[in-house]
């Protein structure tokens, strides 16, 4: 069965709403009952909470509300890895303390620090998962989750923290755009739009500490309106407008201080306190020719 695009109304805004305040509340009342028992009954109830919302997901699927099924899927899904994490930290093999399962690369205080078999596991399994809801829901958003968790577990395979991950990063975003670029399907889009995070992520990693540097943040911005424009895909469009209004912070604040930076310590000098509006004026006024370029560019 191909996957159908949810059209957005108030009845599938109000399902999308719904559904993910009971993902809040799920992951309020795990963190409660955490907190409440032990390992042992801790997994318990998350496998209670993930077979309720898998069992909720797949009656909506039976009676045809694919729209609500798709979105308990998702909620399934994180429901999944925290029903996994807990058993994981029940057997000991996530727990703060060597085990034969973990063998520590390094003390970096990154995520993908280390070679932790129990962490990879468990990354793979709830891919796995994300990948059977997929096919068996259909549902494009579910693509996201699938995306994330997929580049999250070749990071960590192939990397320990620091630049290595900011460049694995950075080709994994690539294979997606290419593989977003490529498929017609809704999916499509949480494929782009999870590329262009991670492509623009990985530039800011490296480009962050200066104002040419930031200057080359937004010609990237600029970039992604392009591609915008050329693939019809507005997601592009939309971080392109959150990168630059972050280097447009940078450099409102940059110039408000005479040398201060997100980054950095502030500097002596007096404010010129009407900086920031002319700088988010001109970035305001920038959008909307590029807005207006596109448009015509369309209607062309």
């Amino acid at each position: 069965m191909p996957e159908r695009k949810p059209i957005w109304r108030t009845s599938s805004f109000l399902v999308y709403a719904g559904g993910f305040v009971v993902l809040l509340s799920a992951v309020g009342a795990l963190a409660y009952l955490s907190s409440s028992y032990g390992d042992a009954a801790y997994a318990g109830w998350a496998a209670l909470v993930f077979a309720a919302l898998s069992a909720i997901a797949d009656g909506f699927r039976r009676r045809g509300r694919w729209i609500a099924a798709g979105v308990f899927a998702v909620v399934a899904v994180v429901a999944c890895g925290t029903f996994l994490g807990a058993l994981w930290t029940w057997f000991g093999w996530l727990s703060g303390s060597p085990s034969p399962s973990t063998v520590t690369r390094s003390t970096s205080s990154s995520p993908f620090a280390g070679f932790s078999v129990a962490r990879l596991t468990l990354e793979l399994l709830v891919l796995i998962a994300a990948s059977a809801l997929r096919r068996r829901f259909r549902f494009p958003l579910l693509a996201s989750i699938w995306a994330i968790v997929g580049w999250f577990f070749v990071t960590d395979l192939v990397s320990g923290g620091g630049t290595w991950s900011a460049v694995v990063t950075l080709l994994v975003g690539l294979a997606y755009a290419a593989a977003g670029g490529a498929s017609n399907e809704p999916s499509a889009f949480w494929l782009q739009l999870v590329a262009g995070a991670l492509i623009g992520g990985s530039a800011l990693y490296w480009w962050h500490s200066s104002d040419w540097q930031w200057a080359l943040i937004a010609v990237l911005a600029l970039v992604y309106v392009e591609i915008a424009s050329r693939t019809h895909r507005s997601s592009w469009a939309a971080l392109a407008a959150i990168g630059l209004l972050l280097a447009s912070t940078h450099f409102a604040v940059e110039w408000t201080h005479g040398g201060i930076s997100p980054f950095g310590d502030e500097s002596g000098g007096s404010l010129r306190l009407w900086v920031p509006s002319a700088v988010f004026a001109f970035t305001g006024f920038l959008l909307v020719v590029l807005g207006l370029r596109t448009g015509r560019r369309r209607a062309g």
